[in-house]
């Protein structure tokens, strides 16, 4: 059994990752489920995934705020063939590839392959992973940098090099791709600000309270997701505009398992992709993880 530190990233690679999520679902669609506990604050979150030649995955955390860090964890990596543990893989590391692939998978797609000016709302940790991971793929990438803490902002700046501004309308109508990693529970993105040609990655909201564009959004561009049974009846992005008429679910075009289907058509075209996450996608990615350690 291995047990797998962060510091294993330095075996990874982002164009190989989005190559294992696409292969993980080529294989029969995943068996998922999360189990939630509470005290007061305080949150015990375990997500299992089961997929048919890929093994299972329980990836457990808990997430205590005041803390430092506030979130603890680890995935348990078992064999498809014996059930055996194969491998305790640290949490940070699993969520950081899981999220920011997703969204790097998705852009490779969607995105422009021309694309050069990149927003990033939010100034946390996915956002910087982003402009890692875009990086990789776009050569001529240059990042923006907008979050609601100016001092944040210039953190941010300082760290990845990214330009601090502070009109975030302006700011949308010039980007290329606009990611949105943030914490909110109202719209902070309108769809009156799109742009033909952009492409939106929404990655911020992850309960039904949460969302970070606006249903016009969602009417602008032609809609994605990762996975449509973790994201249609669980995310307020999606749910909300599904609610208010302003989407209709046989609307979203596709998700990762309908991959002939999820590409850009036109260079005119405006494109969203809700990034919701899943078990199954830490599964994939704890599987690559694996991988890529044994063949250090």
């Amino acid at each position: 059994m291995e047990v797998i530190p962060f510091e294993a990233e330095e075996h990874l690679s982002w164009s190989d990752l989005c190559a294992a999520i696409i292969e993980g679902h080529a294989l029969p669609q995943a068996q998922v489920d999360d189990v939630l506990m509470y005290r007061d604050a305080q949150t015990l979150l375990n997500r299992s995934a089961w997929i048919d030649g890929l093994g299972v995955a329980v990836k457990a955390c808990t997430i205590f705020p005041g803390q430092e860090p506030m979130i603890n964890g680890a995935v348990n990596l078992f064999s498809d063939t014996t059930g055996a543990l194969e491998a305790v893989v640290d949490f940070h590391l699993v969520t950081k590839w899981k999220t920011a692939g997703d969204s790097l998978l998705a852009a490779t797609r969607l995105a422009r392959s021309d694309a050069e000016r990149f927003l990033i709302v939010g100034a946390g940790t996915v956002g910087r992973s982003m402009v890692e991971a875009y990086s990789s793929a776009f050569p001529n990438a240059r990042f923006s940098i907008w979050n609601r803490s100016a001092a944040g902002a210039q953190k941010f700046a300082e760290e990845t090099g990214a330009q601090v501004v502070e009109d975030l309308e302006q700011a949308a109508r010039m980007a290329d791709v606009i990611t949105c990693a943030t914490m909110a529970s109202s719209p902070i993105l309108a769809g009156e600000w799109l742009q033909s040609g952009q492409h939106v990655n929404l990655i911020g909201a992850y309960r039904p309270d949460m969302r970070e564009a606006d249903d016009a959004v969602m009417t602008r561009g032609r809609v994605f997701v990762d996975s449509l049974g973790t994201t249609v009846n669980h995310i307020g992005d999606v749910m909300a505009p599904i609610a208010s008429g302003a989407l209709r679910e046989d609307e979203i075009v596709a998700d990762y398992y309908d991959m002939s289907r999820f590409e850009r058509q036109s260079d005119d075209e405006v494109t969203v992709f809700k990034n919701g996450g899943g078990a199954h996608l830490d599964l994939m990615v704890s599987r690559y993880i694996l991988k890529a350690w044994l063949a250090r």
